[in-house]
């Protein structure tokens, strides 16, 4: 009897190493995920415009995580430049046309471990229509039990650069920077 309880006890330790080491699937948090983007403007200032969260899911385990997988979507109608009519200027056809392509997508085709809880996160962006590769310099902020919501939850800050007429959204080139600067900052929680 008593071997039995020492295998059953056993069996039990291991499912539970392996559902700790098993990938966990995080639900981005729109309310905590910022997209933030700059550009130069004639020289003169580098103002900064924010892309709010749509939805967006990581899979990550910090085991493996050149496994990790990211994806999400930013709706053109979350767009905003702190400045009213520029955002309407923008959802203009030489812009980006947000009422034929409203919405932008980011999906993770290659995670590189690149030291301790940094990452190279390439994946393709699609703005505009247009797909194209985009590289993402990314930092594991924390990852473990939230002490709000009692979830597992993790945290990532990320930067990366773009040129915005490689998406066909060339307009002032150059007195308008066609480099674009971004900062993302998220977390998210797996649902219980």
């Amino acid at each position: 009897m008593r071997t039995l309880k020492v295998l059953a006890f056993a069996g039990l330790l291991a499912a539970a190493t392996i559902a700790q080491a098993a990938p966990a699937t995080y639900t981005l948090d729109p309310h905590h995920t910022m997209v933030l983007f700059s550009w130069g403007h004639f020289g003169f200032s580098h103002p900064t415009a924010e892309l709010g969260l749509g939805q967006g899911t990581l899979t990550f385990d910090p085991q493996h995580p050149e496994q990790a997988k990211v994806e999400v979507t930013l709706p053109m109608s979350g767009l905003d430049t702190h400045v009213p009519a520029l955002n309407e200027h923008l959802a203009k056809p030489d812009f980006f046309d947000s009422a034929k392509y409203p919405q932008v997508t980011y999906r993770s085709t290659k995670v590189e471990p690149v030291g301790k809880d940094r990452f190279r996160v390439t994946g393709d962006l699609t703005v505009h229509g247009v797909t194209h590769p985009v590289v993402l310099d990314a930092t594991l902020n924390r990852i473990g039990k939230h002490p709000m919501s009692g979830k597992p939850s993790i945290g990532f800050d990320a930067t990366g650069t773009l040129k915005r007429s490689d998406f066909g959204v060339s307009g002032y080139v150059p007195n308008v920077s066609d480099e674009i600067s971004l900062h993302i900052t998220t977390e998210g929680s797996v649902a219980k």
